[in-house]
């Protein structure tokens, strides 16, 4: 039996003078309503988990092991519009693929990158 029922959040840590174009980039462009507020950040809801902005990360970025973090869409090539209209890189273009596994599983995906340079996949499942 698994004890976990999923993610519950996504954590990214910037510098203050960068939180406002992040925070503005996860609710403005890609539309996510404000959870809640804390002193050093805010909390924005997915629709099946969180993406938490600290605006306390003074001493950059860390590498990590981390490729990527997908968001779950229908709307892929909407949200890749948005972004590009909103000067953030396309990595790649919306389109259809098939992932070959048992059973297979069709999705639409796209790549685009983020304020503080996170990957982002944009996926949606064609069941």
């Amino acid at each position: 039996m698994g004890y976990i029922t999923g993610i519950h959040h996504v954590s990214l840590k910037c510098r203050q003078d960068q939180y406002e174009e992040v925070f503005r980039f996860y609710h403005e462009v890609l539309g996510m309503p404000v959870k809640r507020t804390m002193g050093n950040g805010a909390m924005l809801d997915t629709g099946a988990g969180l993406i938490e902005i600290f605006n306390n990360g003074e001493d950059g970025p860390e590498a990590g092991m981390i490729r990527h973090f997908a968001l779950a869409t229908s709307h892929v090539d909407e949200v890749v519009a948005s972004a590009a209209e909103a000067g953030y890189k396309v990595k790649t273009e919306p389109k259809d693929i098939v992932i070959r596994s048992e059973p297979d599983l069709p999705a639409r995906i796209a790549f685009i990158i983020g304020p503080l340079g996170e990957e982002i996949e944009l996926f949606y499942e064609k069941y």
